[in-house]
């Protein structure tokens, strides 16, 4: 009797740690997208540089400069949010581009990652787009901290040109 009481005394504990974890919802800023939207990445040495942007466009050059490992051999997936949607992810030392219409956005950066303190390291910056201009977003993640800076021109063509594109495709 006493091995069914303790069974059932664990499995109670268990349904109780499962459920204290799924009322644990990560908090993300505005500027990003919905956390459950996962990206699986690939990336491709040697591509040509983007086209410029359509006419009446704005262009940016999302980058991940990932020096640090999440583990031996392992890059962290960064997703970048842009006005409360996902608009692309990197992996490694990588790039994408968008184009978007002239305006002021909200953009965002954060791991992804099963961990909700590694998904709320997040960093996030205000972008007033010109058309025709292109701007150039840097995300590194460096002794815990995430951050996101914009890029001047010859540093921003720099990384387009060393780093490897990044495709996806998403879970949603």
């Amino acid at each position: 009797m006493n091995s069914k009481l303790a069974a059932l005394l664990l499995c109670a504990s268990l349904l109780a740690a499962v459920q204290a974890h799924a009322s644990d919802k990560t908090i993300l800023p505005d500027a990003c997208g919905d956390d459950n939207v996962r990206f699986d990445v690939k990336t491709e040495k040697g591509q040509p540089a983007p086209p410029s942007a359509p006419a009446g466009k704005a262009q940016v050059v999302f980058i991940e400069d990932d020096k640090v490992k999440g583990g031996p051999f392992t890059f962290y997936t960064f997703r970048f949010g842009m006005d409360g949607e996902w608009v692309g992810a990197d992996y490694g030392d990588s790039f994408f581009v968008i184009n978007v219409d002239p305006g002021v956005h909200h953009i965002c950066v954060s791991p992804q990652s099963v961990t909700r303190v590694l998904k709320e390291n997040v960093s996030t910056v205000p972008l007033t787009a010109e058309s025709g201009k292109v701007y150039y977003l840097v995300a590194r993640f460096k002794t815990g901290l995430m951050s996101l800076t914009q890029l001047n021109e010859d540093e921003g063509k720099y990384r387009v040109k060393a780093f490897k594109l990044a495709t996806w495709k998403t879970n949603k």
